[in-house]
């Protein structure tokens, strides 16, 4: 088998993976319509995923399997930075009794490593490795703000600036314009932008070279997030927790 072929293979079993979170598990009939393949070839695809357990079978429906929980836990704590933001996540959660998360870049995307929710937090579906633009968010503009000119480029020209909401910035200049502002202050706000009715400030934890690690943010409804608690108390808040889990990062 040619390197092309193997590259074929291996693009066609990860489509199917992703059909099949799509659909929630389908029969075979179902994926084979859903990839518009004959189910023979689906069928190698799901048995050979299935052997190695990222695919089970059950009642005729294949699933995504379980060892995918395993990756993904390997990937979420590589680093020993990524394990640390963890307690400074639920810290941030219980200060503000909000939706707090740490989110990092990975191919032009944010993904949310950690989240943790308060009791009266508003539950948005960002769940643990959901991955977002990062135009409209308020960590998504931290990211942009770290990043080279010329990356932001790259990911601009790549992404888009879709409009989530009425609210969302879409022009190029516009942006570059709060990036710079972000990157002199310090932090970053989300007013509305991504989604309607939701506000979120973030800021930045970096290295001792000043290269981004990742971002923590804080996310309430527009009727909690507003006045001096929104545009001064929970930046001070996400900084002092910040620079308390950089400190923690260096001397770890």
């Amino acid at each position: 088998m040619s390197m092309n072929d193997r590259l074929s293979t291996t693009e066609k079993s990860l489509e199917a993976v992703f059909a099949l979170r799509r659909l929630q598990g389908a029969t075979l009939a179902e994926l084979a319509a859903e990839l518009d393949a004959p189910k023979s070839t689906v069928h190698r695809h799901l048995s050979t995923l299935a052997e190695h357990s990222f695919v089970r079978a059950n009642d005729g429906r294949y699933e995504v399997g379980f060892r995918f929980l395993e990756l993904a836990e390997y990937a979420r704590t590589q680093r020993e930075a990524y394990q640390l933001a963890e307690s400074s996540v639920e810290r941030l959660a219980e200060e503000t009794q909000e939706r707090a998360q740490f989110v990092v870049e990975e191919h032009g995307e944010g993904v949310y490593l950690y989240v943790e929710t308060s009791e009266q937090a508003v539950r948005t579906g960002h769940s643990v490795g959901k991955r977002i633009r990062l135009h409209s968010t308020a960590a998504g503009k931290v990211i942009l703000a770290h990043l080279p000119d010329d990356r932001v480029d790259e990911i601009l020209d790549t992404q888009g600036l879709t409009q989530e909401t009425d609210r969302t910035i879409t022009d190029r200049d516009v942006l570059g314009d709060q990036l710079s502002e972000i990157a002199e202050q310090g932090y970053a706000f989300n007013r509305e932008e991504n989604i309607k009715g939701l506000c979120a400030a973030a800021a930045p934890v970096t290295d001792s070279d000043d290269e981004l690690i990742g971002v923590l943010s804080v996310s309430g409804p527009s009727n909690r997030m507003k006045g001096e608690w929104f545009t001064s108390k929970i930046p001070d808040l996400i900084l002092g927790s910040a620079n308390e889990l950089e400190l923690r990062i260096a001397y770890a």
